[in-house]
């Protein structure tokens, strides 16, 4: 840590302590303790190790959100119980989404039968006042509280902005933990405001945030409720304890694969180039590969499908992607002698606009391929056949939308104030 100067501590928590940074002021460090509670602190226990699983797990679940396009506080991991971060004020609300019924929820809902599925999954907010068991607080009390954050007021915007977030983290976690064929059952997450008033996901994220069931199996629960069950506590169901949450720390490994989904962009003429680079780059944006090809299916139809053989015949998952103006006969053969997905993208020109579209619409009968006019829809198209198999390309995907929804609000609160 000789390059992280330790300051003055900040706060210490039940499992943790957070630091000032003497040489960035706008960066903590967070170091985690080997600690485990529940019940607001009523029940815990040392429990040698867990500093080091709880931090390796949390740097796994915030890299994958990184990797997903999400803002988070997280930066790097520092040694093996500390993790460097931004500093941020901390908003004193816990966001609790759940897909399945169970815990809590059915104390405060009696007759809702365990296991009872939610479509969305559901969310609540809780105060953090330990004192008070962290009451459930409604959407009007949080944005009346009025919190201050860094300059930043939180009222209605910030509230739909975090729900939504909240929302979005949940399902990008719960399709990655699918691959493991682990059930993500609920989970919490805070938030913290930034010192240039940004909102991000915040704090830590480990087994201690959420309940994860293998195999959809309550009885086969690696989460911290197995601690929270236990009327008496012995050396050995520490050691389960620890066991499962080291069994976390490792499957989180296997939660972002290589990239390995492949766009294949064919163009009739190198003069298309261009145009293909400019859906290879908002392909790679939403973690594809990208390969370009040049074939005429119309001066060299042998050539186009020996080429599409290579693909067919590699066994990879495989969207094309045809760039043909005047008369668009690429994306047709190739459609017509593929079972591989194809989206006609034409290099569109003013003067020929109408002629290059009809061109790639009015295909024969028994084709199969789309169309799409601009750069960006041609790679958001093949991501979308690819997220059908690929959890990081529909997390890449998901937060996107999350990035235009918050766009769009951050505009519309700028400009209702604008006097004219």
């Amino acid at each position: 840590m000789t390059e992280y100067k330790r300051g003055a501590l900040i706060i210490e928590g039940k499992t943790k302590k957070v630091y000032n940074l003497q040489n960035d002021p706008s960066l903590c460090l967070l170091e985690s303790k080997d600690r485990i509670t529940s019940g607001d602190g009523v029940k815990s226990h040392d429990l040698k190790g867990k500093a080091a699983i709880s931090t390796a797990t949390t740097a796994k679940v915030f890299q994958l959100l990184n990797e997903a396009g999400l803002k988070t506080a997280f930066v790097k991991v520092v040694d093996d119980t500390t993790f460097l971060a931004r500093k941020c004020e901390m908003v004193p609300i816990e966001w609790v989404t759940r897909r399945l019924a169970t815990g809590s929820f059915l104390k405060r809902h009696q007759g809702v039968p365990e296991g009872y599925r939610f479509h969305p999954p559901l969310q609540e907010t809780f105060f953090k006042d330990d004192a008070n068991h962290d009451p459930q607080w409604s959407e009007q009390q949080l944005i009346s509280a009025k919190f201050k954050l860094n300059g930043l007021v939180i009222g209605k915007d910030e509230y739909d902005i975090m729900q939504r977030t909240t929302l979005v983290v949940f399902e990008v976690l719960e399709r990655a933990w699918a691959t493991r064929n682990c059930a993500l059952i609920d989970m919490k997450i805070e938030f913290g405001i930034d010192v240039n008033g940004e909102i991000m996901v915040a704090d830590i994220i480990d087994s201690d945030s959420w309940r994860l069931w293998p195999s959809g199996d309550k009885r086969l629960m690696k989460d911290k409720q197995v601690y929270r069950n236990l009327t008496t506590v012995t050396e050995k169901d520490l050691d389960t304890v620890k066991r499962n949450f080291e069994w976390v720390a490792n499957q989180l490994d296997y939660l972002v694969p290589p990239v390995s989904s492949l766009v294949v962009i064919l163009m009739g003429s190198p003069s298309d180039e261009e145009h293909c680079k400019k859906i290879a780059n908002h392909a790679k944006a939403l973690r594809l590969n990208v390969q370009l090809r040049v074939s005429s299916a119309h001066k060299g139809t042998e050539e186009t499908l020996r080429i599409l053989a290579e693909y067919e015949g590699d066994y990879e998952k495989v969207v094309l992607i045809a760039v043909a103006g005047r008369s668009n006969g690429l994306g047709p053969v190739l459609s017509g002698n593929t079972c591989l997905p194809v989206i006609n993208c034409p290099p569109f020109k003013p003067e020929n606009i109408s002629q290059d579209l009809w061109s790639s619409i009015n295909v024969p009968s028994g084709i199969g391929c789309t169309t799409v006019a601009y750069p960006e829809s041609a790679a958001l198209a093949a991501a979308q056949v690819h997220a059908l198999h690929d959890h990081m390309v529909w997390a890449r995907l998901r937060v996107k939308q999350l990035m235009n929804f918050i766009a769009l609000k951050q505009a519309d609160a700028k400009l209702k104030n604008l006097v004219l």
